[in-house]
């Protein structure tokens, strides 16, 4: 029963959100997305909803990652849980709230106004309390209520950093004006106590020992200072850092790290001032940093990953991904869960007792900015800022060939009409061509002088068109490689080349205005405006309208403008809200934040995601 419960929490905690609004997604979406071993969607498997014929391509076991928060409208600046690990407070870079979380479900409980300005730093009090810092202010609350308590002022600048004394008789803020106070909570209403100078540039993190008798503070100046509690008194300034020091964190049993813009963290002896280890992200730098209860220690980084380190063997055990922009905060609940707060504006939660999971898929290691599926249906080719192209099996989601050879990402693929070749796009200004069989590099072609932004073969598979940067367009023989032509009067750079079912059209989009070429005298036959911008374009069976993301355009000679109010028409697969799938216009999936796309591939009855996370995705439908 205990693992059918654990299953089940996981299952709540991954579908709550949909649910309240939706509660049938619980069939669709939370049975679809959840592991393939989940006793919950092993015994209710049958009640997937049979429109769908084939369900994404999923991990086997729960993963780390509990839960995705959203709310935020900007990247999520500050968060940090209440002592009893019952609450989340988080804040965000553009808005003047602070936003209050249930922990048991997740859920958004309160949202707490009246700051002015951006709120950048917040910190519970040991016995309750919620302080936050927005501009030069810092205000306290009673999270049971909403009610805002009383409000600090002092500094002159805006404050970084919050934290609160492990007695809670003392709350330290570390500003831009380069100093730290020290606030007495001990007699009613706080007042300040002491001003701690010495740094010479921006303050960006302050922490308490566990005692309480050390404050460490690091800054802009590259150092790290340890200042006694009682008197004010300086202690100790300790260098090694080449950099800002963005995050500093004692341990539960009083070792102080420190993260630094130079990719590094420090690890420190109080007592006597030396460094003792230095542990390097390498790949990025170190935004944040947190212990957790059992020692380990976790950092945040540019790069989106929170690692958790071994600080005895100084070595990473676990990275956690999921999201798609910089990690700027972190936090630890007292039963080891992690909070991080993205550039991407959500809080993703993580459960730290869980072990390294083997992932059954090998995703991208960035962005998927461009996906394909081929005619043939069997392979789905995936386009990246890692510089790769990837062939996935679209039936078992297995990983069938990565192309490697472009030096810049990966801005589009298209496959050959019979399935034999793939043409891919690149940052490097050539267009490479592939075969999808062997995975062998056929040939490069170049000729652009910026980016290619977009491939595509003609239906009777006699041309390969490229679009790119240089506001040109070109068309090349796809058997020899050989240019044929050149399309030079684009108004902008082609977002997307498109030929008709017959080859005779080509068609050209960016943003608000689509181009149309007849491909046997290359004569510019039609420009279309619409009032809203085109993402994705393909011409009608027939060739008498592009079916567009806003709805379909009229070709034909009589026409030369869109109007949304009048005709607009809807895929019979497509992606609404970024949150949706909508089959024949009517949303009927919803996709979990892990599975929003960057780029899609919409075939017949058929969808692929490619994900800012690197995972892929694909689904049929009936």
């Amino acid at each position: 029963m205990s693992e059918f419960l654990r299953d089940a929490k996981r299952f709540v905690l991954k579908t709550h959100r949909i649910v309240d609004d939706s509660p049938l997604q619980i069939y669709c979406s939370g049975l679809a997305f959840a592991p393939l071993n989940s006793i919950i969607r092993k015994q209710f498997n049958e009640d997937i909803p049979q429109w769908m014929a084939q369900v994404p391509w999923i991990e086997n076991t729960w993963g780390a990652e509990l839960q995705v928060l959203e709310g935020h409208s900007s990247d999520v600046r500050s968060v940090a849980f209440s002592p009893d690990g019952c609450l989340l407070a988080t804040s965000g870079s553009h808005e003047h709230t602070v936003l209050l979380w249930d922990m048991a479900t997740g859920a958004l409980q309160q949202a707490l106004d009246s700051h002015f300005y951006e709120v950048d730093s917040l910190a519970f009090s040991p016995d309750g309390r919620l302080a936050s810092g927005s501009s030069s202010e810092i205000r306290l609350w009673d999270t049971a209520t909403g009610v805002l308590q009383q409000t600090l002022r002092g500094h002159s600048c805006n404050i970084t950093s919050l934290v609160f004394s492990p007695n809670s008789r003392l709350l330290a803020s570390g500003s831009f004006e380069h100093t730290i106070r020290l606030w007495d909570t001990t007699i009613g209403a706080m007042v300040l106590r002491q001003t701690l100078e010495g740094h010479s540039r921006v303050v960006k993190s302050v922490a308490f020992s566990p005692n309480g008798h050390l404050l460490a503070s690091g800054s802009w100046d590259h150092t790290v200072r340890l200042w006694d509690t009682a008197t004010g008194a300086l202690q100790h300034t300790l260098e090694g850092h080449s950099d800002t020091v963005n995050s500093v964190a004692f341990s539960p049993d009083g070792r102080l790290a420190s993260g630094s813009t130079d990719g590094t963290v420090v690890l420190w002896d109080t007592t006597t001032g030396v460094l003792q280890q230095t542990l390097h992200v390498y790949s990025s730098d170190v935004r944040s940093l947190v212990f957790v209860p059992d020692g380990r220690l976790a950092s945040g980084s540019g790069d989106s990953k929170v690692r958790l380190w071994d600080t005895v063997a100084g070595t990473v055990q676990q990275t956690f991904e999921g999201h798609s922009g910089s990690t700027t905060s972190i936090a630890s609940s007292p039963d080891g869960r992690l909070a991080s707060g993205s550039h991407d504006y959500t809080i993703r939660l993580w459960d730290t007792t869980i072990g390294v999971v083997q992932q059954t898929f090998e995703g991208h290691s960035e962005f998927v900015i461009s996906i394909a599926s081929s005619p043939n249906g069997r392979l789905l080719a995936s386009g990246s800022k890692d510089h790769t192209v990837r062939l996935w099996d679209t039936a078992t989601g297995a990983l069938q060939q990565t192309l490697t050879g472009h030096s810049m990402p990966i801005w589009s693929v298209a496959f050959s009409p019979n399935s034999d070749l793939l043409a891919s796009g690149s940052g490097d200004h050539t267009v490479k061509l592939w075969d999808t069989a062997m995975g062998v590099l056929q040939r490069t072609l170049e000729g652009h002088s910026y980016d290619v932004n977009s491939v595509a073969f003609s239906p009777d598979g006699r041309l390969l068109a490229s679009g790119s940067c240089d506001h040109t367009i070109r068309l090349w023989d796809a058997t020899t490689g050989v240019l044929r032509h050149t399309l030079g009067d684009f108004w902008l750079w082609a977002s997307s080349v498109k030929f008709s079912s017959d080859s005779r059209l080509l068609a050209a989009h960016t943003k608000h205005i689509v181009q149309l070429w007849d491909t046997t005298t290359w004569a510019l036959q039609q420009t279309l405006k619409t009032d809203e911008v085109v993402t994705f374009m393909e011409f009608s069976g027939d060739g008498s309208c592009l079916r567009t993301n806003i709805g379909s355009l009229d070709i034909q000679p009589r026409s030369g403008h869109y109007n949304s109010e009048t005709s607009q028409t809807s895929l019979e697969v497509s992606i609404r809200e970024e949150q949706w799938v909508a089959l024949n216009g009517k949303k009927l999936l919803w996709l979990p934040p892990e599975a929003r796309p960057y780029c899609s591939a919409i075939g017949d009855g058929t969808l692929g995601l490619g994900c800012r996370s690197g995972r892929i995705y694909y689904m049929k439908f009936r």
